[in-house]
């Protein structure tokens, strides 16, 4: 494109050719946004099916997909932009001509605890042209979102010491309480790490060249350190949510593996190579959001060093009521009836995500219009489910009773009449009989407004491990694994409850030392106020 009119030649013959060029230009500019613009939302609606039929699920295959294609689209988007700002700075010409669709930018949603700063640009008092006095008529106010780069603050805590003329005495304000005992780190910091490694998932080391470039050369050892120990200075927060967990009578329960260094293997085999064994994280979450109760929702985590069925049986010894989990064989005996009263102690309820999600499996490979029918058939449930989500469990009950029960029942004539007539080794076949085999769980939902019909909190729980994974190698041992679940523990509750999660733990790591042992209760998720709200509501 060529400068400002001034310096336009004079040649008619130039002019056009000019002209034309721009012409040119528009056109291919155009092409590009329209192929962008295509590609872009082919992956949408790629991305708008596969969450449809993921319903919720934590299906790792599934999940990952849509995480590249977001990637994809992502990568599309920018280059876009980047096409868009070209063109942008020759608006003028290209306007009349450019016949593409605008592109609809969404605007930032900022809360009410963004700073606001106020910058006025006065004209000032006089008029450029004549002298003359000014006068305010109005203003046009715009926004910038701007970021504010985070900085590390050493503050220097100076206690005078002064004595008494009249008696001697010597004088001295006591030093503060320290988050970490003889550790540098204050509350702000501490939180960043936590928050930076278990909810982020930037490793350790990545923090310490982080830190680095802003000024502060911190030793790894010492952020494992500062890390550990504020995981234990909130241990007790941590004991309180789990027994509120586990007081529930009804429960979501997942659990995903984590790769765990054997410090006795490394050592006989020199190395981490082969020393590297697979533990377990658990996680149990109580919600009654979706029924509107009145407990407050929390997830806490287990670390186990294996799957064995001794892990959730020991974690459940004392719940008493509905758990809502998988197929694994280590929860089956959980669910047998006492021998001496014949009562049963826990409820299964199972999980029609789950049962959906191997006739998804099988209608993506081999395309059988039965797989598909019983897809579309669960979907009908699903709508319903969509329609009560928010209400209370007798208005869901009613719902069940009159619209899913007939729905349900005519999906198990279905099931019964299709393994009359299809090959018993057939995935199917097998997806049924699963079904089948646990009908009595699968049906609970229809008995109660509580329970769900899917295991989808717990999935959703679960996910940030998984996605943890991909960020490192592997805990450093065992005790590593039950740190990483006391972390996630406080901090996924935190997040149930909509709190910043780096901002709760930062007040709590300033106050938990000080605070009174028989009023911690205090300072969990759900009664939680920070510190200058606290003490205003204290005074009044």
């Amino acid at each position: 494109m060529t400068g400002p009119a001034e310096h336009l030649p004079d040649d008619l013959d130039a002019l056009r050719a000019i002209i034309a060029a721009q012409a040119s230009q528009i056109q291919e500019l155009s092409r590009s946004n329209r192929a962008y613009e295509a590609l872009v939302d082919a992956l949408r609606v790629q991305i708008v099916r596969l969450k449809k039929q993921k319903f919720g699920t934590s299906s790792e295959k599934v999940a990952r997909n849509i995480e590249q294609l977001e990637l994809a689209l992502e990568g599309l988007e920018v280059a876009r932009a980047a096409v868009d700002q070209s063109a942008d700075k020759d608006e003028a010409v290209a306007a009349p001509q450019n016949t593409s669709r605008p592109r609809r930018r969404g605007k930032p949603v900022l809360n009410e605890h963004v700073l606001t700063e106020r910058r006025t640009l006065d004209p000032g008092s006089e008029c450029p042209d004549c002298g003359g006095e000014l006068r305010l008529v109005g203003e046009d106010v715009s926004e910038i979102l701007d970021l504010v780069a985070a900085q590390l603050k050493k503050i220097e805590i100076a206690r005078p010491k002064k004595s008494c003329r009249k008696c001697e005495a010597m004088v001295q304000t006591p030093a503060p309480t320290r988050p970490v005992a003889r550790g540098m780190a204050g509350p702000g910091l501490l939180a960043h790490i936590l928050v930076s490694k278990y909810d982020d998932h930037l490793p350790l080391y990545r923090q310490g060249e982080i830190f680095t470039r802003m000024g502060a050369d911190i030793p790894r050892s010492t952020l494992i350190d500062w890390c550990g120990q504020a995981v234990g200075v909130l241990k007790p927060l941590v004991s309180r949510i789990r027994d509120h967990v586990f007081a529930a009578d009804r429960l979501h329960a997942d659990d995903t593996p984590v790769r765990v260094l054997d410090p006795k293997v490394a050592i006989a085999s020199g190395g981490a190579k082969r020393a590297v064994k697979e533990g377990r994280i658990w996680v149990y979450v109580r919600d009654d959001t979706p029924f509107a109760g009145d407990d407050p929702p929390a997830a806490t985590y287990l670390f186990s060093p294996n799957r064995k069925g001794e892990h959730p049986q020991s974690h459940l010894a004392a719940f008493s009521g509905i758990l809502q989990a998988d197929a694994y064989t280590g929860f089956g005996q959980l669910y047998e009836p006492d021998p001496m009263t014949g009562e049963q102690r826990i409820r299964e309820a199972s999980c029609w995500a789950h049962l959906r999600r191997d006739f998804h499996d099988e209608w993506t490979s081999s395309k059988s219009p039965i797989a598909l029918e019983a897809i579309n058939r669960i979907g009908v449930l699903y709508d319903i489910e969509r329609r009560i989500t928010g209400c209370s469990a007798q208005e869901r009950l009613a719902v069940r009773q009159a619209e899913s029960k007939p729905v349900v029942e005519a999906f198990r004539r279905f099931a019964e009449d299709q393994l009359e007539r299809i090959s018993g080794k057939s995935d199917v076949a097998k997806a049924f009989r699963y079904g089948l085999k646990r009908w009595t769980s699968f049906s609970l939902f229809l008995e109660d407004g509580r329970v769900a019909i899917d295991n989808n909190p717990a999935e959703r729980a679960i996910r940030p491990i998984a996605l943890g994974r991909k960020n490192f190698l592997f805990a450093g041992s065992d005790a590593g694994g039950e740190t990483l679940a006391d972390a996630m523990t406080i901090i996924e509750t935190a997040k149930l409850h909509n709190l910043n999660p780096q901002a709760y733990l930062a007040d709590i790591l300033a106050r938990i030392n000080d605070h009174k042992i028989n009023a911690l209760d205090e300072l969990l998720p759900w009664h939680w106020r920070p510190a200058e709200t606290a003490s205003i509501v204290a005074a009044a």
